[in-house]
């Protein structure tokens, strides 16, 4: 009990700390309990603020440390004009922007009140840009930026954070300007281009109604509204199938031969089909390596989760951020599909080897892989490596989505260092009757690689065993014709919504999950599994599309980011990228505010419900145009 009783007067005692420490801004209360207990060997006090937010006080390398924890961003911009074009903002706290965000206060008030005393200030928020900012804007607003250093790491082990710790580095201001320019131009291609669009609506319909519209959210609206509309409106087209059946002694296969729009086609290649008997032509025997999958970067781990459990891109996102926090995985929100030499694979590898449920699988790989080495994709990140397990144990029970997600992790990293899978494969080629040929193809794995340990995600096994066919076999041959209709374009999943965002080069791996999920909750996209536009959503892509093609582009939208890339690699100042933005915007704009407002808040009104239309579709009931249809059916 006396021990207990003077553990709760030192850290009484530590928590009442009067200046001359170090100050260490976390990004979140977890990661700042992280970077306290590794520091500190676990001898951190934990204290609390009189508003309620954590901190914690501990001595490192003979120094008084103060760890401090943000909830995420502090700070937002915001204007006290109205009206558009805007360019005129300022840095807020965040609950004085965002109705939603006072939880940040007593984050903001306790990192206020720290900073008076603090030496130095260390930002240890997430290395990437969105951590550089937080932790530069606490600084700036609170401290010192001339007494400031950065911490950088790729996880949450202590072993690294103590690393981080020994080799602070100046703030990483290219980071910070990149990451604040990032901020700026989504605030003002937000707010601008969404008050035109509310603006135009309340001149025709006297309503206030809330719509958004932003800088890569647009385009990917546009995407999803487009990819919903071409389904929608899909005319299906009859096809004609010529499809041979190849039978031998119980043994029969089914193929298509050709495939023809016009039915007297298809029945003139039947009737030539049958004149005969197939002949085996060629029989060929082989091998195929297939090699590991590389190590994940958030959108792979996104894709993978999605197709595997069906998980959102967003979940798991929300879900890997977990695992980080808890120190079960590095960083997460990653582009790259490498590991560095540097990395310690045997360590990482040991603590695996000692969860049961990944033991077997560690000392089989030591075994085909004396030295194992990871098979590196070509897509690289500067910050962070590929996604990977530190080799921590849980020291909690994982929920069945952690878990999940977790071990998805563990056997990516672990199979893209076991030998490739090796397939048998046999080719039989079958000339018909009228002197074309078909290939049979069938495999079967001999040796599995790295299937030992992710095939179970996989649907990879032996195909269809072909006989044992000799050159100048002949086979009975049966043939029809089988009617099909075109198909309609697939339409989205949020995965590969994301996937599009990442092929076209638009928003990060921290924003685009983000992004898709904000069309959501703006009404504009609905479905679970597919994503459909809803009216609301067809209308403002519509009018996006047609009035701002320019600054709602995918072209224009990749080409800022680009700028914001030579921002990062100090090529470019945030000044003149921005600037560069004001002037399209604004010109753009102003021939909305002249010559559109009318015209495009009349079709707003009318389609959302904000206004009645002078007509009504007579098939669907949509405001129509003069002909009686609305311009989807007229398409």
């Amino acid at each position: 009990m006396g021990r207990r009783v003077r553990q709760r007067q030192r850290s009484g005692a530590a928590c009442g700390v009067a200046g001359g420490y170090v100050l260490v801004v976390a990004e979140k209360p977890k990661a700042a309990a992280r970077i306290a207990e590794a520091l500190s060997g676990g001898r951190a006090f934990r204290c609390k603020h009189r508003d309620g937010a954590p901190y914690w006080v501990l001595w490192f390398n003979g120094n008084m440390f103060v760890v401090g924890s943000a909830a995420g961003h502090l700070f937002g911009l915001h204007t006290s004009r109205r009206g558009f074009p805007v360019f005129d903002y300022e840095w807020r706290p965040l609950w004085e922007v965002d109705r939603g965000a006072g939880y940040v206060k007593p984050f903001y008030n306790a990192l206020r009140e720290l900073s008076r005393g603090a030496l130095l200030y260390v930002n240890a928020c997430d290395y990437d840009v969105e951590g550089s900012v937080i932790g530069y804007m606490v600084i700036r607003f609170f401290g010192d930026l001339g007494r400031a250093r950065r911490a950088k790491f790729s996880s949450l082990t202590a072993s690294e954070l103590r690393a981080a710790f020994t080799r602070l580095g100046p703030l990483d201001m290219e980071m910070v300007e990149a990451g604040l320019a990032r901020h700026e131009l989504d605030w003002i291609w937000g707010i601008n281009v969404s008050r035109a669009l509310m603006e135009a609506v309340r001149r025709v319909s006297g309503r206030r109604v809330v719509l958004s519209a932003g800088r890569v959210q647009s385009p990917t609206l546009i995407e999803a509204v487009t990819r919903d509309l071409e389904a929608r409106l899909h005319l299906p087209l009859p096809l004609y199938n010529v499809r041979v059946t190849l039978h031998r002694e119980g043994w029969s296969k089914s193929v298509t031969v050709a495939t023809y729009e016009k039915r007297g086609d298809a029945v003139a290649r039947a009737e030539r089909l049958r004149s005969g008997r197939a002949v085996v032509e060629r029989v060929e025997t082989g091998k195929r390596l297939v090699p590991p999958p590389y190590p994940f970067n958030l959108g792979d781990l996104q894709a993978e989760a999605a197709r595997v459990y069906g998980y959102s891109p967003y979940y798991t996102q929300q879900v890997a951020e977990d695992l980080y926090l808890e120190g079960l995985i590095s960083y997460p929100r990653t582009n790259s599909q490498k590991l560095p030499e540097t990395l310690e694979l045997d360590s990482i590898l040991e603590g695996l080897r000692r969860q049961q449920v990944y033991r077997r699988l560690v000392e089989k790989l030591y075994r085909v892989r004396p030295k194992p080495r990871p098979r590196n994709g070509p897509k690289d990140d500067p910050a962070h490596p590929a996604i990977h397990p530190t080799g921590e144990p849980p020291k909690r029970p994982l929920k069945p989505g952690e878990h999940k997600v977790y071990d998805l992790i563990v056997r990516r990293f672990l199979a893209s260092m076991y030998p490739p899978a090796l397939f048998s494969v046999r080719t039989v080629t079958v000339m018909l009757p009228d002197g074309s040929r078909v290939r049979l193809r069938s495999e079967e794995v001999k040796e599995r690689g790295w299937l030992e340990v992710y095939g179970v995600f996989l649907s990879v096994g032996s195909s269809d065993r072909l006989p044992d066919f000799n050159e100048g076999d002949t086979l009975g041959i049966r043939v029809r014709v089988v009617r099909s209709f075109t198909r309609a374009p697939t339409l989205h999943s949020k995965a590969s919504l994301v996937k599009w965002m990442e092929a076209k080069g638009i928003g990060t791996e921290a924003t685009r999950a983000r992004i898709v999920e904000l069309l959501f909750r703006r009404g504009y996209l609905e479905g679970s599994r597919r994503v459909e536009a809803t009216d609301l959503g067809i209308a403002v892509a519509r009018v996006l599309a047609r009035h701002f093609p320019d600054i709602a582009s995918v072209e224009l939208t990749r080409r800022f980011e680009e700028l914001l890339d030579s921002i990062m690699r100090g090529q470019r100042s945030r000044g003149e990228v921005v600037a560069e933005a004001r002037r399209l915007l604004a010109s753009r704009l102003e021939r909305f505010r002249e010559n559109e407002m009318e015209s495009v808040g009349r079709y707003l009104a009318e389609w959302i419900g904000a206004a009645k239309p002078a007509l009504r579709c007579r098939i669907c009931g949509r405001p129509a145009m003069e002909n009686g249809l609305c311009e989807l059916h007229v398409e």
